[in-house]
């Protein structure tokens, strides 16, 4: 079975997986409720960092789909 893609883009496209779910984790945590104010909330790991390493998976998996290896 051939794939239109190369095993360097789909080694690409793995990590590129994994960072974005690792963003996403990283935005996972305590809710506040309607009669609790939780402050975990504005967290910089959940505002800043999170949706940071989201972002850079998202790039990374444009970048590995649009990467062309070079031919020998």
């Amino acid at each position: 079975m051939k794939f239109n893609l190369p095993k360097c883009n789909a080694i690409l496209i793995a990590i590129s997986l994994v960072i974005t779910a690792l963003g996403f984790v990283l935005l996972v945590g305590e809710p506040t409720g309607a009669t609790e104010f939780n402050a975990d909330i504005f967290s910089v790991r959940r505002i800043t960092v999170g949706p940071m390493i989201s972002l850079f998976g998202f790039l990374v998996m444009i970048v590995a789909i649009l990467y062309k290896p070079r031919k020998k």
